[in-house]
């Protein structure tokens, strides 16, 4: 009797760890650096209230670095999710590499500027003081992934600097940019504002006038060879959740707050 009642103890706790195993998932996430700083707050909170756990990976949106997310998902790395600009992750959802339908938008980020800590800080609340210093600024740094795109390729023809900006900016690959004008290594430095706030060693000048800002959407995606896709959905649920809205607010992002499509 005594024998038969502890193989049905021993068979219940076996039975309840294995269904909390089989519960809990690693969710694999990768995410560009403008929700970056969002994410590593976020996934503490989130874990207090799941059984999963979340690894962070990071890599820039585009671009060929070995450590962009082009880059790594060309070689073979698997993640489940995926957050990045969401012009890029159309490009995987058409691809195949992320699942049709899956898309929701988290964040509307906007693009600002720094200086190293101490420097003068030039007036960029005018599309005036901007260019003047985009000219006055001996080096110029800014980002490989879809910030800097938009400035080198659109923004900088755009106010008759292109010529100029040639020769004294540089565009930064898989690093933040306000780590490299902290260094003294450019003297004035443009990225995402959730990018350039963590970093010390700079100064945080403003974000960049109306007439010149591009406001992006970071978006999450779910891969076609997610590990647990009911695991991913809560994720990204809770990230486009109210509850989420304060950390990101504060990493200096706009929550979305959208409906979801699943």
């Amino acid at each position: 009797m005594m024998n038969a009642f502890k193989n049905t103890v021993f068979s219940f706790l076996l039975s309840a760890l294995l269904l909390g195993s089989a519960l809990a998932a690693d969710i694999q996430v990768i995410t560009s650096g403008a929700f970056a700083e969002a994410l590593k707050t976020l996934v503490p909170e989130y874990e207090k209230q799941s059984p999963n756990k979340v690894i962070i990976s990071y890599g820039s949106s585009m671009g060929a670095a070995t450590d962009s997310i082009p880059t790594r998902l060309g070689r073979g790395e698997k993640f489940d999710v995926l957050i990045l600009a969401g012009p890029a992750l159309e490009g995987f959802i058409k691809s195949g590499a992320v699942q049709s339908g899956t898309r929701v938008d988290l964040v509307a980020s906007v693009m600002g500027a720094v200086v190293k800590s101490g420097a003068p800080k030039p007036d960029i609340s005018t599309m005036t003081g901007l260019k003047q210093a985009l000219l006055n600024a001996k080096s110029v740094a800014y980002s490989a992934s879809a910030s800097g795109v938009y400035l080198s390729t659109e923004l900088f023809p755009k106010m008759g600097i292109a010529e100029q900006m040639d020769k004294t900016a540089k565009k930064i690959y898989s690093e933040r940019v306000a780590s490299v004008v902290a260094r003294g290594e450019a003297e004035l430095g443009f990225q995402q504002v959730s990018e350039l706030l963590p970093i010390p060693g700079v100064d945080f000048i403003g974000e960049l006038p109306p007439e010149a800002q591009k406001t992006v959407l970071f978006s999450a995606g779910i891969t076609n060879n997610v590990n647990n896709l009911a695991a991913s959905q809560d994720l990204i649920a809770f990230l486009a959740s109210p509850k989420a809205a304060p950390t990101i607010q504060k990493a200096g992002l706009k929550p979305v707050l959208p409906a979801l499509p699943w």
